[in-house]
């Protein structure tokens, strides 16, 4: 059993990173991470604070779509294609297969969620240029240059030789890459010294990310539930008005719970997703301690492991011949 779920969740790791899509999501969202710093400097008060809005929004949106489109191409598609067929005729059961499914859903979500963390962090590293007298931090700017050619390079290289997929290779190979990048950056400050302690890099925007890829996990095992039963469309349109819902959850259900049971019902239903935004201590300058990350954690946890439950007992019975 143990041996159906590692394949099944590695052959569809392997099977979404070689999505064109991936790569394309992924792509877009580094572009805006790109043009962020000068999105952010037209505002009245700290330009800083909205590049970190603005980042954590892309990153969250980003994790959104991939979770989608991986979810809608491992099951979905593979339900129409009937390709799954050839999975269930075999000594694996059901549960397995949906659980199989999602981890390697989660692989490659995790996988985009960490570069795009890695690319927020160098934006807001290099920051906003608010004044003339602001320089372009130089360090960051190289780093990203030379990820960024090097993934080309190396990429086309391994295309070429060894006909390896370009956009994931080019995906992975710029994980590999970013990590030395952040590493370099962690300890050498914008004017090329070694200062550890002025590196720009803060633990808000690191928990920040860290809840935001808590709250893609309960989007993903939400887009692998609906998967099992409906079409890409269905899915995408569903988890758009879910994370909609979720995010202004205590405005909708959240002021009429104590006085209207229909609230309570959609209060438990419907995930809180505002529960892994920071905006408030963005903009208030406060910290996020660490409990509450393990808090939203557990809250995350039990709103997967529910939606898995209801993932499995729908395609439980779903036709596949």
């Amino acid at each position: 059993m143990m041996y159906n779920l590692i394949t099944i969740a590695k052959n569809t790791l392997v099977e979404t990173l070689r999505q064109p899509v991936y790569a394309v999501i992924i792509f877009i969202a580094l572009l805006l991470f790109l043009v962020s710093p000068a999105l952010s400097m037209y505002t009245m008060d700290d330009d800083n604070k909205l590049l970190r809005e603005i980042g954590l929004s892309t990153l969250f949106l980003t994790s959104l779509f991939i979770a989608i489109f991986s979810a809608s191409g491992a099951v979905s598609v593979e339900i129409e294609n009937k390709t799954v067929m050839t999975v269930l005729t075999k000594p694996v059961q059901r549960p397995i297969f949906i659980l199989a499914k999602f981890l390697g859903v989660l692989g490659a979500l995790g996988l985009a969620h960490y570069i795009c963390t890695i690319a927020l962090l160098m934006a807001i590293r290099h920051g906003v240029l608010e004044t003339a007298s602001d320089t372009h931090d130089w360090t960051v700017i190289g780093a990203a240059g030379v990820i960024a050619g090097l993934t080309i390079l190396l990429s086309a290289f391994f295309n070429f030789v060894y006909d390896w997929k370009f956009g994931a290779t080019a995906v992975v190979t710029a994980a590999i890459l970013a990590t030395f990048g952040i590493v370099f950056l962690a300890f050498i400050d914008r004017n090329w010294k070694f200062n550890p302690a002025e590196n720009g890099i803060h633990m808000l925007d690191i928990y920040g990310a860290i809840l935001l890829f808590l709250g893609a996990i309960v989007i993903a095992a939400l887009a692998t539930a609906i998967s099992s039963r409906f079409n890409m469309m269905v899915t995408l349109s569903a988890c758009m008005g879910l994370f909609l819902l979720g995010l202004v959850s205590d405005y909708v259900f959240g002021r009429f719970a104590e006085t209207h049971i229909w609230a309570r019902i959609g209060r438990c239903l419907v995930p809180n997703l505002q529960v892994f935004w920071i905006s408030d201590a963005i903009y208030e300058g406060t910290q996020v301690p660490a409990r509450y990350i393990l808090i939203s954690g557990s809250y995350a946890l039990c709103y997967t492991v529910a939606i898995l439950a209801l993932a499995v007992a729908l395609f439980q019975r779903r036709q596949v011949g």
